[in-house]
């Protein structure tokens, strides 16, 4: 259940956009001002408003490290600041000029998005604040995009009804056309899910628009290249048009926003109605959650952004790290990470950590070294401060044994192999097990999900010698 617990009313037109790091919320409006809240007490911070564009602001987003916000606007820039002074950093401008209507950076930082009325889009370097890709819609306006967890492609929004999906090349990798009266908004889950038929794992993407209606869609990259859009089913409840769409941090939720004046909390799973939000005089223009789904806001024509707080039973809780963990860290699953990020105040890492996958095991493993190079964590101070608490882990976990090695494991059944053969794919399974794979189910790969070239199971015993020797070293 979500109860309101703060409003904000200081800009002076239409709210169009609000984005939450860990610990702030920006919003931005026609009045042509970025303001930066802090979450602690949602007062605003001391260089807010932001100030610089010379007309309406549409869109704005921080960086997964929180350290930087990004503006677009009618005035045909993008523009960045840095979130500890908020001093201008770059301004970037539309090669077209056309007015900007989105923007999003990347799961790593490395680039940010923009799309334009004139459906032109421009991938940035962050680094050299310089572009780096650029292309075009089809037709109609981009009004919305998301990038996939792993940064590898992004889904945008046309008004003229397409949700298009692109590679971080901005070749178009396909497109459908999603509503038949223009989309609005679009977000990818963080998490994937199950078609339930083949056993195929699915990156969710939610879409909203003038048909009144919020569609779910199944993305599964079957290649290099090669993506396919799913249509999944339609979530329904709002009396007009659509503006604004959400996952939650954990994916088990939906917000939508209406020119009905409503907010709805949709169940991902089933598509149930969880709870209608209506307090706002005038149409919801955005929705978002915070990273660890116990804050919602939501912003209006009204002028005003609602702060909602979730009931901390709800399935968002985080859970209570404070003391010695309830199993040891090796176990951990990847909500159970991002809880314990949380209850360490770091919460601006879970959603690039989930994007990689960061379970215990793989916590654990993390070197000053990985987290530069290849989570991209450019901030020494808060390299050094995640390791601290990593350090502090290990040090609790000194007397828990060992978990079994994942390379151990059959991708399969998740058991110790005994009999490791290596398929056409290039990966190691129990035997049984990918023979009965490949003998009821069609001929693809457990992994990738591509189609095998061949039947044929090669013995892996250096594999098998490794496994022996470390049950060895159990027993001894």
């Amino acid at each position: 259940t979500a109860t309101l617990v703060h409003t904000l009313a200081d800009h002076s037109d239409d709210v169009n956009c609000c984005a939450f790091s860990s610990s702030c919320l920006a919003t931005c409006s026609l009045d042509k001002t970025i303001r930066v809240y802090s979450l602690d007490n949602f007062t605003e911070l001391p260089y807010s408003p932001l100030k610089g564009h010379t007309y309406a602001i549409h869109c704005c987003c921080f960086s997964p490290s929180g350290l930087v916000l990004a503006s677009c606007s009618t005035d045909g820039t993008t523009m960045v600041w840095d979130t500890g002074n908020g001093q201008l950093v770059a301004v970037l401008a539309q090669p077209s000029r056309s007015p900007v209507r989105v923007c999003c950076f990347s799961p790593n930082s490395s680039h940010l998005l923009s799309g334009a009325a004139d459906g032109s889009l421009v991938l940035w370097d962050t680094q050299s604040l310089q572009l780096y890709k650029s292309g075009s819609a089809k037709d109609g306006s981009l009004v919305a995009c998301a990038f996939s967890p792993d940064g590898n492609f992004f889904v945008t929004g046309s008004s003229c009804g397409d949700l298009t999906v692109w590679n971080d090349k901005m070749r178009c990798l396909c497109s459908e056309k999603a509503h038949d009266l223009g989309v609005t908004c679009c977000d990818v889950s963080s998490q994937t899910v199950s078609d339930g038929e083949h056993g195929s794992r699915y990156l969710q993407t939610a879409s909203c628009g003038q048909d009144n209606q919020i569609k779910l869609w199944l993305i599964r990259c079957t290649g290099v290249s090669d993506v396919e859009l799913k249509y999944k089913c339609t979530l329904k409840g709002h009396s007009a048009p659509v503006l604004a769409c959400a996952f939650s941090f954990d994916g088990q939720m939906i917000v939508s926003g209406s020119v009905d004046k409503s907010v709805i909390l949709h169940e991902t799973t089933t598509g149930n109605t969880l709870q209608t939000l209506s307090q706002h005089t005038r149409y919801v223009t955005t929705c978002a959650f915070a990273p660890c789904s116990l804050l919602l806001a939501t912003g209006s024509m009204d002028k005003t952004v609602n702060i909602w707080q979730f009931d901390p039973k709800e399935p968002c809780e985080a859970n209570d790290f404070g003391n010695e963990p309830k199993v040891a860290v090796v176990d951990w699953s990847e909500d159970d990470v991002s809880a314990w990020l949380c209850a360490q105040n770091l919460s601006d890492f879970i959603g690039l950590f989930k994007r990689n996958n960061i379970d215990g095991k793989e916590l654990l493993n993390l070197t000053k070294e990985s987290l530069a190079n290849e989570l991209k964590i450019e901030s020494l101070g808060l390299r050094s401060k995640l390791l601290q608490k990593i350090e502090e882990l290990r040090v609790k976990m000194t007397t828990v044994p060992p978990a079994v090695p994942d390379e151990f494991l059959c991708p399969i059944t998740r058991e110790l192999m005994k009999d490791p053969v290596i398929a056409a794919d290039g990966y190691s399974y129990e035997k049984d097990a990918i023979e009965s794979w490949i003998s009821s189910k069609r001929r693809s790969s457990p992994m990738t999900n591509l189609p095998l070239p061949s039947a044929v199971l090669t013995p892996n015993r250096t594999l098998r010698m490794a496994i022996s020797r470390w049950l060895e070293r159990q027993q001894g």
